[in-house]
């Protein structure tokens, strides 16, 4: 009888496990077909897919799966130590005169700046060094939402090379052989690479954080200045990117130099901007400027006679050794109180306080337009007339016109005008932090990325005009050559 009923518990447990062991493999293989088929749908950073995978008889009514970084990629050489970050590990040695180190801080942002005088808001403000531009750069590019290992899919290639600090290390007391090394190493390497044959490394860019002619050097005289690196023929197939452009060639593009200001988030933008709106500005017009007495045509001393007459001109001298020019916190507070602000040229064409200004929504007054116009060609309205003003440096220096009183011709309405459309335009120009990603908001590096992943398409099209790299910044400005209004101010005699 034991035994019969062990046979009849057996069978009922029997009974009762199968139901259960159905469910669970049910439920084993539910699960493994939803992962498979969601595995197949999959988007990954690499290659987004523009259509699901679905069978003919899947339901038509799902949207495509779109890709939004399509004509976006960008493709990162990595390159070897020598050609960026030993430079920051070795940053004692980037600067005859200045310790660089604490301004290779916080991903090339530099210190960050106290509220002293009260006229920086928020946390993010940095004592941001002109020439630190290429780590800031390579380090919002590590941020980038469209980066590819498959360069096959690139829209353009990306090389981080420090060309700035590196030619900055070796200006002053280095043969020519050793200002060259560094970058004729890094051509030779480019060279090697499967990337660069594929269009001869014309759809290469890379930053070079200094003005043009530190990279253009014609001859191999001694004294000649710089390096080679913008005159080579690789260097002439890459676009580089550089804080001034020369007017006359065809491969660099100017873009912002990085000021103080980097905000890592939207809302940053926009609060500074409402204040920059609102802020009260007694000043008609200002200056933050030293004379150039080295430099025979420069009108800084007319600039700064006519500034010292004017009870309606701030005057910031930058020719003492305790300046306050090298006072964030005062340059800055100096250009929210002005009106309008004096740009002319420095020991090149540009200037850093060109965008420190328009930062303060101060209304840039140029006396070149090789200082502007010509340069930022992709961050700047082509109608310069609607954010600054422009007065020949000529008649300044002929003494033929007073500044005051070519500002004072406006009316008051073009004024606001003007203060708004440079408000307006304050995110292009800043970098924001690169240790985060703006939302919503392009700022200065997202513009540079669109141009050059344009400039590459246009070249892969055939559609870049071969014109004579004498007519380059017209080209730049109108898409045509020919006579223009201010061929005299580029004639290659002319000086600085």
């Amino acid at each position: 009888m034991a035994t019969l009923g062990n046979r009849r518990n057996a069978r009922k447990r029997l009974w009762c496990a199968i139901p259960v062991s159905c469910a669970v493999l049910i439920v084993i293989s539910f699960t493994f077909l939803f992962d498979l088929g969601y595995k197949h749908r999959e988007v990954t950073p690499e290659v987004m897919m523009t259509t699901p995978m679905a069978s003919p008889s899947a339901d038509s009514s799902l949207p495509p799966v779109v890709d939004r970084c399509s004509g976006r990629y960008i493709y990162v050489h990595d390159l070897p130590g020598r050609f960026n970050s030993d430079m920051i590990s070795g940053c004692r040695t980037l600067s005859k005169w200045t310790d660089m180190c604490p301004f290779v801080s916080n991903a090339g942002l530099g210190p960050r700046l106290n509220n002293a005088e009260g006229v920086l808001y928020g946390t993010e403000w940095y004592a941001t060094n002109q020439f630190a531009l290429e780590l800031i750069f390579h380090n919002r590019m590590k941020q980038y939402e469209c980066l590819t290992t498959d360069s096959s899919l690139a829209s353009a290639i990306f090389v981080p090379f420090y060309a700035g600090l590196d030619i900055g290390r070796h200006l002053w007391g280095y043969n020519t052989s050793v200002r060259d090394a560094t970058s004729g190493d890094l051509v030779r390497w480019l060279k090697s690479r499967p990337e660069w044959s594929t269009m001869g490394g014309r759809d290469h860019f890379m930053v070079a954080g200094r003005i043009t002619w530190d990279f253009r050097r014609l001859t191999d005289d001694e004294d000649d200045w710089g390096s080679k690196l913008l005159v080579v023929p690789e260097g002439k197939n890459m676009t580089v990117l550089v804080i001034e452009a020369s007017p006359w060639h065809k491969n660099d593009f100017g873009i912002p130099y990085p000021t103080y200001f980097h905000p890592s988030k939207d809302s940053e933008v926009q609060l500074w901007q409402a204040r920059m709106r609102r802020i009260r500005r007694p000043w008609l017009f200002s200056f933050a400027g030293a004379p150039r007495p080295n430099i025979t045509a420069s009108i800084r001393n007319e600039i700064i006679g006519q500034c010292q007459q004017s009870r309606r001109c701030k005057l910031l001298e930058c020719d003492s050794g305790r300046s306050k020019c090298h006072s964030p916190s005062s340059v800055m507070g100096m250009f929210q109180r002005s009106i309008f602000c004096l740009q002319p040229q420095g020991d090149s064409y540009t200037r850093r306080s060109t965008f420190d200004a328009m930062i303060a929504g101060c209304v840039p007054v140029f006396f070149h337009p090789g200082s502007a116009y010509v340069q930022y060609v992709w961050h700047l309205p082509k109608n310069h007339s609607e954010y600054s003003v422009l007065i020949s440096e000529d008649e300044v220096r002929d003494g033929k016109v007073r500044i005051e009183e070519v500002l004072e011709t406006f009316e008051k309405s073009d004024v606001m005008a003007m203060r708004e459309e440079v408000v307006r335009m304050i995110p292009r120009l800043v970098y924001a932090d690169p240790r985060t990603r703006l939302e919503t908001t392009k700022d200065a590096f997202d513009v540079t990325v669109e141009g050059v992943i344009q400039r590459v398409k246009d070249i892969k099209g055939g559609r870049v005009p071969d014109f004579s790299e004498q007519e380059s910044w017209k080209y730049a400005l109108t898409g045509r050559g020919g006579e223009h209004e201010w061929d005299h101010f580029f004639h290659k005699t002319s000086s600085l």
